[in-house]
């Protein structure tokens, strides 16, 4: 590993420090080196809050004079909340500025870049891009489509189980599982299950870590017919936790007001198949700066999301428990397909072991996109290499 590389893994680790404390911003981390010496560092702690670069200028002082800057995200050059970073880093005197990724705003891609080599820095692009764009992968497909990242959570059996015959779930994973959950809602910006969950289980869905709970993310709970219950504890907290009821022109007006009554935020969409559309839905949260949704709902709900091509990535724990049965509910339900080549293949697979739970992660995508995106590779390293 250079030089480069080192001080890129620690402005990585400076950056996650803001996990779930930026949205709508990317997390940021930077640090300062001077003659070998590392004189400043600083992360982006939270939205409308000083960038990390100034926050490491800062530290530094003096010091950021001939220094080099490694930051994990190109820096802003543009005046949002925040003066921009690049009129701070010129007239600190830094003479080279490393880079792990272009930032795909529209305001700065490319644009930060430029602006410091005209003052006469050097700047490097790309050391661990791959790694920041994945640190950042909520930032990048928020900015770029002004939709939210979409991930879905589930537990299962080893038979492929997510609750018995008789919709009973509690509980699946273990406790380690579970804690890593609640951890994933507390760098959430919305949590979002179907009806047929609140239904069935009557969760609270908020965030309860160290034995004290919040802060919370937005409840969304998708139901075309408002069949949500006044009594539920989702309605008798929407008060204190917010709430968001996705509905259509199929849910009675009447009980649509006794839930606004109660605090609860009802969004009437149009209808798709007869169900809440859920593009327009996305379309809609986006909007409201809900950059970044945790699902868990039941098989149903994931179906539909994955047939739209919402999902981005799945977080899947398997228990080693086995239930069987016709109706037990699965982890996908729907329609299904007809075909393996038209099935969803699951990509950069992560595993972890959690106590005695396997947690898969990875990203779906269809299989014949697999199929046309490798062959273009195949195709890119034929030209490179006659070139």
């Amino acid at each position: 590993m250079d030089s480069d590389e080192r001080y890129m893994w620690v402005a990585l680790d400076l950056a996650r420090q803001g996990r779930g404390k930026t949205s709508p911003n990317p997390m940021v981390g930077a640090v300062l080196v001077r003659d070998g010496e590392v004189v400043g560092t600083g992360f982006h702690e939270k939205a409308g809050s000083r960038h990390a670069e100034v926050i490491a200028l800062q530290e530094a002082g003096e010091k950021a004079r001939g220094a080099a800057l490694y930051t994990n995200l190109e820096p802003c050059c543009h005046q949002g909340r925040t003066p921009p970073c690049t009129e701070a880093i010129i007239n600190a005197g830094v003479r080279k500025v490393v880079i792990a990724s272009i930032d795909p705003n529209p305001l700065v891609s490319g644009k930060g870049i430029r602006r410091l080599r005209d003052a006469g820095i050097k700047v490097k692009v790309g050391v661990l891009e791959e790694k920041a764009r994945r640190l950042n992968e909520v930032f990048f497909k928020y900015i770029t489509t002004k939709k939210p990242f979409v991930a879905v959570k589930t537990a299962m059996t080893m038979d492929g189980k997510i609750a018995t015959s008789l919709g009973k779930s509690r509980w699946i994973s273990g406790e380690k599982s579970r804690k890593f959950v609640h951890r994933l809602r507390s760098t959430a910006d919305g949590i979002m299950v179907g009806i047929n969950t609140v239904l069935q289980d009557d969760p609270r869905l908020t965030v309860r870590l160290d034995g004290e709970e919040g802060p919370n993310p937005v409840r969304i709970i998708i139901d075309s017919k408002g069949r949500l219950p006044l009594e539920s504890r989702i309605v008798k907290t929407a008060s204190e936790t917010k709430t968001i009821l996705a509905t259509t022109e199929f849910a009675p007006p009447d009980k649509l007001e006794a839930l606004r009554s109660c605090g609860v935020g009802v969004m009437v969409l149009p209808l798709k198949r007869d169900q809440v559309d859920l593009q327009e839905l996305m379309s809609a949260l986006g909007e409201r700066e809900i950059c970044n949704i945790l699902v868990e709902g039941g098989g149903t709900l994931n179906y539909s999301l994955l047939a739209e091509n919402i999902i981005d990535k799945f977080y899947i724990f398997i228990a080693p428990l086995l239930i069987g049965g016709e109706k037990a509910p699965t982890l996908l339900e729907g329609v299904g397909v007809g075909t393996l080549e038209d099935a969803w293949a699951v990509e950069n697979i992560e595993m972890k072991q959690l106590d005695n739970d396997l947690l898969i992660i990875g990203y779906p995508v269809r299989r014949k996109e697999v199929v046309y995106r490798d062959s273009g590779r195949i195709g890119d390293s034929i030209r490179s290499a006659t070139c």
